[in-house]
């Protein structure tokens, strides 16, 4: 159902993927757009245990593609540095396909955009996110990617660069 990568050395194992995940603070949620356009749109997001959380408003262009059409896909450049001298990037990136939802279960919401909060403000007081949460919670929406498949790839530079590190050189 979903391509093999083309370039199996540059593949990043799913620990590495997961890893990216976790320390990645935004990315860029695809949906099937409006008129057959696909929407991209940048997102922060919360990953745990093989679910990617967003909050959102309540309505939009957003959740009218995904009442449409639940599968998605959520992008995370995790390095893009640029070398001028050998016109590339060193780069390392995933891309995670699934299906998305809207939280309905008030307990399940109500702990992800508390989470969220914590990966966003983790100095904040439990008290202070709370608070914060609840002057939001009314028109806050919700929403739940479950990951089908997760893929990453980092640059043949970066690999070369482990190897080396492995070696000792």
């Amino acid at each position: 159902m979903f391509r093999q990568m083309r370039r199996k050395r540059q593949m990043l194992s799913k620990e590495e993927c997961e890893s990216v995940l976790c320390r990645g603070t935004s990315g860029v949620l695809a949906v099937s757009g409006d008129d057959g356009y696909p929407y991209a749109v940048p997102l922060s997001y919360l990953y745990e245990d093989g679910k990617i959380f967003f909050h959102s408003a309540g309505s939009g262009h957003k959740l009218d593609a995904i009442a449409g059409n639940d599968r998605v896909s959520f992008c995370v450049i995790d390095q893009d540095r640029i070398v001028p001298e050998e016109y590339t990037t060193y780069f390392r990136s995933i891309i995670a396909f699934g299906r998305i939802h809207i939280i309905e279960n008030d307990t399940e919401k109500r702990d992800a955009i508390e989470k969220l909060a914590r990966k966003y403000a983790p100095l904040e007081s439990r008290e202070s996110i709370n608070a914060a949460i609840d002057r939001e919670y009314a028109p806050l929406c919700m929403l739940r990617m479950d990951i089908e498949h997760l893929s990453g790839k980092e640059a043949i530079e970066l690999i070369r660069e482990k190897e080396r590190t492995q070696k000792g050189v």
